[in-house]
């Protein structure tokens, strides 16, 4: 049995290369800046009135299997201000946040959809348009955990631009239940892959 599953993950294995050297859905072109690793190159700033003010790392991986949507995930770690940049939250040392997802472009448009799963338990579809280099997102449909902790999420907006630097801007405003739509989070990333 040992050897049949060495045999059945090794098949496995061989079916990631493929994926990993699939060529680009022709569909994606639009959307092939975003494709990589990035890495914030500087402290991203948090802040919403219901937290304190917070400062953050956090890395993006957009990759694709040969369909066409993109996949991506985000790993967000808190910044520790008396020492380097650290992955893992300071007490705990577990990452923050994450979320991951899909990313589809409408055929023949600018219309762009965001699936995203995040691990605090809210689910997101964001939509809204590609111009040029900037993605432009805001809520269309948002379900959560029904344990989620409160004030609960009622809507997102967020904005990736490429920089003329080459650097990726990202945007985020939220509102919640009791707090109207206002910037949480801003962060900048640098190609690492």
């Amino acid at each position: 049995m040992r050897d049949e599953q060495l045999l059945s993950f090794s098949s496995l294995l061989q079916k990631q290369t493929f994926f990993l050297a699939a060529e680009l859905n022709p569909a994606l072109l639009p959307l092939d800046w975003l494709l990589g690793t990035w890495e914030s190159d500087e402290p991203g700033e948090g802040c919403f009135p219901s937290i304190n003010p917070f400062r953050y790392t956090e890395t993006l991986h957009f990759s694709h299997v040969g369909q066409p949507i993109i996949n991506f995930m985000f790993l967000v770690c808190q910044y520790i201000t008396a020492a380097r940049f650290n992955a893992y939250h300071a007490e705990s040392k577990k990452p923050l946040h994450r979320e991951c997802g899909f990313i589809r472009l409408q055929p023949g448009t600018n219309r762009v959809a965001f699936i995203i799963a995040q691990n605090s338990g809210l689910v997101e579809v964001e939509e809204g348009e590609l111009t040029g280099q900037q993605l432009n997102l805001q809520t269309h449909a948002l379900a959560r955990i029904s344990f989620a902790k409160e004030p609960h999420v009622q809507q997102i907006s967020r904005v990736f631009q490429l920089r003329p630097d080459g650097r990726l801007e990202q945007t985020v405003s939220m509102a919640t239940d009791n707090q109207p739509l206002m910037q949480h989070l801003h962060i900048t990333y640098r190609r690492s892959s």
